[in-house]
């Protein structure tokens, strides 16, 4: 609700020609709420730690992996089986299905796109690869970031293969 009132104040004080002291105070409460973005230092945070779970993964390293979750249980993930909430029933499920290095392979992610959604979150959309002896295993993926204790830490995560 306050971001629709500071847009909405944003929108309308914006319309004057000469700056006021109340856009003056409205950017200055911007910055303290929301600070200054920097969307190409955010994608670049984010894709590090797509990377460690690609490194992660590919050394069966599953608690490794999670690292890049939200460590709560408003993690939410959704995939073939169907809706798994939590951070710690979200391992689980990883490990009755990737049991072995063999089972987990290697991971590649492709990122399709990094999108802001709101202040400190962006959705990141792209393709997984599995390579593996027991089968290789490919899907796609749609994960929301956010930015918790200056963290990127995917809350989030839609994947299916």
């Amino acid at each position: 609700m306050r971001l629709l009132i500071i847009l909405f104040l944003t929108i309308t004080f914006s319309s004057c020609n000469s700056q006021t002291k109340t856009d003056t105070v409205l950017e200055e409460e911007n910055t303290f709420i929301f600070g200054k973005p920097n969307p190409e230092e955010d994608k670049a945070a984010i894709l590090k730690v797509m990377k460690d779970q690609e490194i992660a993964w590919s050394n069966n390293d599953l608690e490794g992996f999670m690292q890049g979750y939200i460590k709560s249980d408003s993690l939410k993930f959704f995939g073939n089986r169907g809706l798994t909430k939590g951070w710690q029933p979200t391992l689980e499920n990883y490990k009755k299905g990737y049991p072995t290095r063999e089972h987990s392979g290697t991971l590649t992610f492709e990122v399709v796109d990094i999108s802001p959604v709101e202040s400190n979150s962006y959705w990141v959309m792209g393709k997984y690869f599995l390579s593996r002896t027991v089968g290789d295993a490919n899907g796609i993926f749609l994960v929301i970031f956010k930015k918790i204790d200056g963290e990127w830490k995917i809350i989030a995560d839609m994947s299916c293969g």
